[in-house]
């Protein structure tokens, strides 16, 4: 109930929320000549790259293509990826501010987050532009984006919270857990699509015995159901498989109060350790 009121207490920092997410998006590219284009440089380039294994390993994309299948799901990753990467060290970053001025400490994390939320809709509105490239077009289904946008949200602060409290004390922290987290890339339903698991694991039974249970093991990955349900709303026009999706849901419930409550516990020695 503590933790619940914490952070209900957040809304009265909005202003300085945005304030921050504004200043970060500011600097970031004020002196920088491409501008937005380095928001969607490192889907687009990733795109490309697996399109081009694509060719010498044969994944099945079904009806839909390759480069917008890849696409879609390089999405939801690039935002949980980087806003976890920093999230991480938001605290140490703003350090000076932790020392002189008192307010919640976890609106570092959270601007960490919402400061990806602006490059997350420019990525958003390329995948439009490549669908239409290939003659297709959202249905109502779009409609869930924001549910699994603030799905993603949540599952990126389960950690972020946790790591950024860890790698005040921790240095090295900032720098593992960027690292084991892009190895979850290839846990995750990018490279090829959700379907090739389900045939290998589901229905040819490749782990014998032990497939179903590798198959949930698989799917408590938060990433795989958001990704698999950004690909189901916006290009197979369908709403997100809930099956799919739970399990990772389960975790996010489970890890988000734990993570939270750690951050709480260890903010009161942020300004001595910093």
């Amino acid at each position: 109930m503590l933790q619940l009121k914490s952070a209900l207490r957040l809304w009265d920092y909005r202003e300085l929320m945005w304030t921050l997410v504004w200043k970060e998006i500011v600097v970031r590219y004020k002196q920088a000549y491409l501008g937005v284009i380095w928001t969607v440089l490192k889907p687009v380039m990733l795109t490309l790259v697996f399109t081009l294994m694509r060719g010498f390993i044969g994944i099945d994309s079904g009806d839909i293509p390759y480069p917008v299948l890849t696409f879609a799901a390089l999405i939801p990753w690039v935002f949980f990826q980087e806003g976890v990467a920093l999230g991480v060290v938001s605290i140490v970053l703003n350090s000076a501010l932790v020392k002189k001025i008192y307010f919640p400490r976890e609106v570092f994390p959270v601007v960490a987050v919402l400061t990806k939320g602006v490059e997350f809709f420019v990525d958003i509105a390329v995948l439009f532009g490549l669908m239409a490239w290939y003659g297709m077009y959202p249905s109502f289904q779009i409609l869930w984006l924001p549910v699994l946008l603030l799905y993603l949200v949540l599952a990126a602060l389960a950690v972020n919270l946790v790591g950024a409290a860890l790698n005040v004390f921790y240095r090295d922290v900032a720098q593992f857990l960027p690292v084991a987290i892009s190895l979850v890339m290839y846990a995750s339903p990018i490279i090829y699509p959700l379907s090739l698991v389900k045939r290998v694991l589901l229905e040819s039974q490749a782990a014998g015995p032990y497939s179903k249970q590798l198959y949930m093991l698989y799917t408590v990955n938060p990433l795989v159901g958001i990704i698999d349900a950004f690909q189901n709303v916006l290009l197979h026009n369908r709403p997100p498989d809930m099956q799919v999706i739970w399990p990772g849901a389960l975790l996010v419930a489970v890890l988000l109060p734990l993570s939270y409550g750690y951050f709480k516990h260890a903010e009161a020695s942020f300004a001595d350790v910093i």
